[in-house]
């Protein structure tokens, strides 16, 4: 949930500032407060716009005259001084671009009452002498890198306001904190890295309002004191560690109207006292461990407007009573566990404008009363089980001001409508993806005039793409993938408006609010995203198109992605598409173009994903940079392209030698005879089937009970089992078909190499995880024997067990020892609570046992084993965390002595060697590599590429060490992990894995070192 800065902040600043105004002009800066000033200058980095600093390093102006300092005489001040002059009261240089330290001399301004130094570069500790300043009022030190522990000694009995929000302060929460200071008024020590609990002195801050200690990774439950603060009106305890029962004493605090617990590990029910909560208007406990149902008092809140419960294990019927709701705005109850219908009175709350209702399992469909839901403007309802998509759309369209509406995994197989009464003018998002959709995109959608957002992906729509979509001017996210449309990509596209000349961005419904968007190829299911995130796209892959790719492309100036992959597209790859001066990902993998790819795609200076792979394209590879990085699998399947990622190019003037002479004198015989064999196959062929016509027609067979005993027939086949210890008797593939409800899309667990990856289990109980290596027989059979082969040879703790492998129909199945906890790529990125649940103790054993696996497989293994895809989605975790390699599809065998294997180079973007893209050679320095990419997952819990990052964020390695060479390490660190006394353990991991992304191989370490130093590490400690 984003911060929220209140007006009360406003508010304390002005009650700070003396109402009457005295002119400093005329004053002289008192001679103690210039030393002061001095010694706080030579303090900073830089010199201060509007301070004069001479030659001598003294101040040679009037102080009370400079840029963000406020005097007042002596005289209105009540102090006897000798001579009247300027004292400084406040000292205000907030974004400023400050840096450096602050110095000790702060602490001589003796008057000063406001000190504002936020959004600066302020590093270091807090000079002990700032806590000593008795006039002191407003002490604002936000948005710095200040670091250390907060000084436990505060004598500031003026102060009314202390803001130390988002540093790198850890240790514990001073326990005196409002002990000398019994006026202060707000407290915001949020986005920090205090730890412990949450001390029972806060019992002592009575007259405190704002009281901000979210994100930060506090534990323990919150004391019964903290309760006593009657003035309370806004209480952020959010993303921390917090736990057990919220106490029913919370309904003391009669005047708190922001209440945010959300991201802790609260149990429980939530407490019924909202009668007593009477002011509170926002309460958001998403994503914690509360369970039962809603309380009946919240219910019936009359003053709450933003509500959001998501991400719980809330259960019964939702019952909200709109006649006394009539504050509510926006309603999270995504996410839990509650059954029944969807309520039908839901419209009477008259301001309710966002719901999300996503991961509920209603019964049956949306209520006709939704009709009436004039107020509703964004409203998800993803993976609820909801029934009859004419029927919701009908409700839904008379919802006048509905902009955004997302109805994924619903409608199970249902036909799109398309009746021509439906009108949905005002909306900008419609999601309504995975639900095996039938039919055509309907003529309707091309009245949604405002339409920004539409995403129809993994459907089973058909027919032809509509033109009329390349009139919607304002779409810049059109997501038609994985359906069955034929035809020709409409050169309408090419001219969407939204895409050609201005940038689109849309509107958030409300803070925090998710949306069910889209399927995650690295991890379980599929993953929550921001609307703001979407980026500019066209994705018309995985359908049947064919035609060419109009050169009109190239107008879509502001598109970012562009993918018409595993179509039937022809013709060549037009050089315009170069005028796509912001793309970032082109994918035309899986067609027929031919010709060569345009050297003018060297100009897309922003493109870091490309593929055109499986194409007949020809000649040689583009030279620039971008085209140095991308993967070899990136052209592969193109037998005549040549140059750095394929065979050399030969030289055009160099003349055919005489075999190929020969040989072409020798092409009509070969026709001839290929000729002839072809007619006596036709004749062959054309019996057999009269044949099988005859017999079939004696006998009809129910189809569905044909594949059964196709079935059967294939399971008579055993199972080769290389280690028969885990089962009880011989497993036919009878027994794998039935485990897997004959390979049934509910079991996918994950994707490997070449396949998916199933899980089963077995007659005897066993878990198992079944690889399906599914595509054409040559390499793949190839590739199945090598892995096969590798895996059976390579035994050890943290290496996933290879248990057996069959054949079925042209598919290749191997049998995996089952990891209940999934992959860390799972934990880390994919899993809401995966982080926090990782503690540093959990991480750095997952480091230490994948080194030992790799060692295992670099060193000891006979023979020696490159991985060649380290990443974090391919290191398991068993029920105790305990960490496998897994993935050996793109091992490759090597002979003890060899240092490479020169192969195609299969990787993943993110993880991949920067010698990669400058030739074709894997080594085990590759591995090390990506291990170290691994490591920094572990430690920052970022992704090593994210495309909805803002660029220059959005590279994982350039981004730590930039950090490391600004001396900022500790801030790259996770906060759910990090604590004071992990901070030595965690500089030493990063060390390493900065070793092990060194540019040059030959000074990264091998493996055997990396398991030394990782396990050095707790014992040093």
């Amino acid at each position: 949930m984003g911060w929220l800065k209140l007006d009360v902040i406003l508010i304390l600043y002005g009650f700070c500032v003396q109402i009457v105004v005295v002119s400093s002009q005329n004053l002289t800066c008192n001679s103690n407060d210039l030393k002061a000033l001095e010694g706080f200058m030579r303090g900073l980095e830089s010199s201060i716009d509007g301070w004069q600093w001479n030659e001598s390093s003294s101040f040679s102006s009037n102080c009370c005259d400079w840029k963000g300092i406020v005097c007042k005489s002596s005289a209105f001040l009540g102090l006897n001084d000798e001579f009247e002059s300027g004292r400084v009261v406040n000292l205000e240089l907030g974004r400023r671009k400050l840096s450096g330290k602050l110095s000790e001399s702060v602490g001589s301004l003796d008057q000063l009452k406001i000190l504002n130094l936020t959004h600066n570069s302020l590093s270091g500790s807090i000079p002990v002498s700032l806590l000593k300043l008795r006039n002191l009022e407003v002490l604002d030190l936000s948005n710095n890198d200040f670091s250390g522990g907060f000084p436990s000694m505060i004598k500031l009995p003026s102060l009314r306001v202390l803001n130390i929000y988002e540093n790198s302060f850890n240790g514990s929460i001073p326990a005196g904190l409002c002990n000398n200071s019994p006026g202060i008024r707000e407290i915001n020590l949020a986005m920090n890295y205090f730890n412990g609990s949450i001390p029972t002195e806060i019992g002592n801050c009575r007259s405190v309002e704002y009281l901000g200690l979210a994100s930060n990774s506090l534990s323990s439950s919150v004391p019964e004191e903290l309760f006593q603060l009657s003035n309370l009106s806004v209480l952020a305890l959010q993303n921390n560690r917090l736990s057990g029962e919220l106490s029913t004493k919370i309904g003391n605090l009669f005047n708190l109207g922001h209440l945010d617990i959300s991201s802790n590990y609260f149990s429980g029910n939530i407490p019924d006292v909202f009668l007593e909560l009477n002011k509170l208007w926002y309460f958001s406990a998403q994503s914690n461990l509360f369970k039962g149902e809603m309380p009946k008092s919240l219910s019936n809140s009359r003053s709450i407007s933003l509500l959001s419960l998501r991400n719980n294990s809330l259960s019964g019927e939702i019952y909200l009573n709109c006649s006394a709701m009539n504050n509510l705005t926006s309603l999270d109850l995504a996410s839990n566990t509650f059954n029944g219908s969807i309520p039908s009175n839901l419209p009477n709350c008259q301001r309710l404008k966002t719901i999300n209702f996503a991961k509920i399992k209603f019964n049956g469909q949306i209520p006709e009363s939704f009709k009436n839901f004039h107020s509703l403007t964004s409203l998800s309802f993803s993976n609820s089980s909801i029934q009859n998509i004419s029927s919701a759309l009908g409700i839904l369209q008379h919802c006048q001001n509905l902009k955004t509406l997302v109805l994924t995994l619903n409608f199970r197989k249902e036909e799109l409508p398309s009746s021509p009464s439906l009108q949905f003018k005002n909306l900008t998002v419609l999601i309504i993806a995975s639900c095996k959709l039938t039919g055509t995109v309907p003529q309707w959608l091309g009245r949604s005039s405002s339409l920004q957002l539409l995403d129809l992906s993994w459907n089973q729509l058909s027919g032809t793409i509509p033109p009329w979509l390349g009139s919607l001017s304002f779409l810049f996210y059109l997501d038609l993938s994985n359906n069955t449309f034929i035809g020709e990509i409409p050169q309408s596209l090419t001219s969407l408006q939204s895409l050609s000349f201005r940038k689109t961005s849309l509107e958030e419904p409300s803070p925090d609010f998710p949306f069910f968007k889209t399927r995650n190829t690295n991890a379980r299911g599929f993953q929550y995203n921001q609307l703001s995130s979407f980026p500019p796209t066209v994705d018309l892959s995985k359908n049947f198109l064919n035609g060419s790719i109009w050169p009109e492309f190239g107008n879509l100036r502001q598109l970012h992605i562009l993918n018409l992959s595993n179509n039937n597209l022809s013709g060549s790859i037009p050089a315009n598409l170069s005028g796509m001066t912001s793309l970032e990902a082109l994918d035309l993998s899986h067609n027929n173009l031919s010709g060569n790819i345009p050297p003018s795609l060297e100009n897309l200076s922003f493109l870091s994903k490309f593929s055109v792979a499986f194409n007949k394209l020809s000649g040689q590879i583009p030279t620039g940079v971008q085209f140095q990085t991308f993967l070899n699998s990136s052209f592969e399947g193109n037998l005549g392209l040549c140059g750095e990622h394929a065979a050399p190019c030969h030289n055009p003037k160099q003349l055919p030698d005489e075999s190929a002479v020969k040989s072409k004198r020798n092409i009509r015989k070969i026709i001839a005879m290929a000729v002839g064999t072809g007619l006596g196959t036709v004749f062959l062929l054309t019996l057999t089937f009269w044949i099988i016509v005859r017999t079939s027609s004696r006998r009809e067979v129910d189809p569905e009970k044909k594949a059964d005993v196709d079935e059967t027939e294939l399971g008579s086949r055993s199972v080769v089992l290389f280690q028969n210890k885990e089962f009880d008797k011989e497993l036919s593939l009878d027994d794998i078909l039935k485990s897997t409800s004959s390979f049934n899309q509910a079991n996918i667990i994950g994707c490997g190499g070449f396949g998916l990856v199933y899980k089963a289990t077995l007659p005897d109980g066993t878990k198992v995880a079944i690889k399906r290596l599914s595509g054409d027989t040559g390499q793949m059979d190839r590739e199945f024997q090598a892995e096969v082969e590798t895996l059976s040879r390579a035994q050890h703790p943290n290496l996933v067990h290879l248990m057996g492998y069959c054949s079925y129909k042209n598919d290749k199945l191997l049998i995996y020892s089952y990891m209940d906890n999934g992959s860390l790529d799972y934990w880390l990125h994919e899993k809401m609570d995966g982080p926090s649940s990782l503690d540093w103790k959990t991480r750095l054993r997952i480091a230490q046992g994948a080194a030992e696996g790799l060692a295992y497989l670099h060193q000891s293994c006979e023979p020696h084993i490159l991985h060649r895809d380290i990443k974090s989605s391919n290191i398991l975790l068993s029920d105790k965390f305990v960490a496998h390699l897994a993935d050996f599809g793109l091992a490759r065998l090597i002979n003890p002595y060899d240092t490479h294997v020169s192969t195609d180079l299969v990787g993943t973007l993110g993880y991949i060697p920067p010698e990669y893209g400058q030739a074709s050679v894997a080594t085990y320095k590759g591995d090390v590599y990506s291990f170290g990419v691994v490591l920094l997952e572990l430690l920052t819990g970022r992704r090593p590429m994210d495309v909805c990052k803002p660029r220059g964020s959005r590279d994982l390695i350039s981004w730590v060490l930039q950090m490391k060479t600004e001396k900022r390490e500790t801030e790259i660190f996770d906060p759910f992990i990090y604590e004071k006394e992990h901070a030595n353990e965690m500089l030493l991991v990063l060390e390493i894995a900065c070793r092990c992304l060194s540019e040059s191989p030959k000074t990264r370490p091998t493996t055997q070192q990396l398991v030394s130093w990782l396990d050095k590490i707790e014992m040093s400690n």
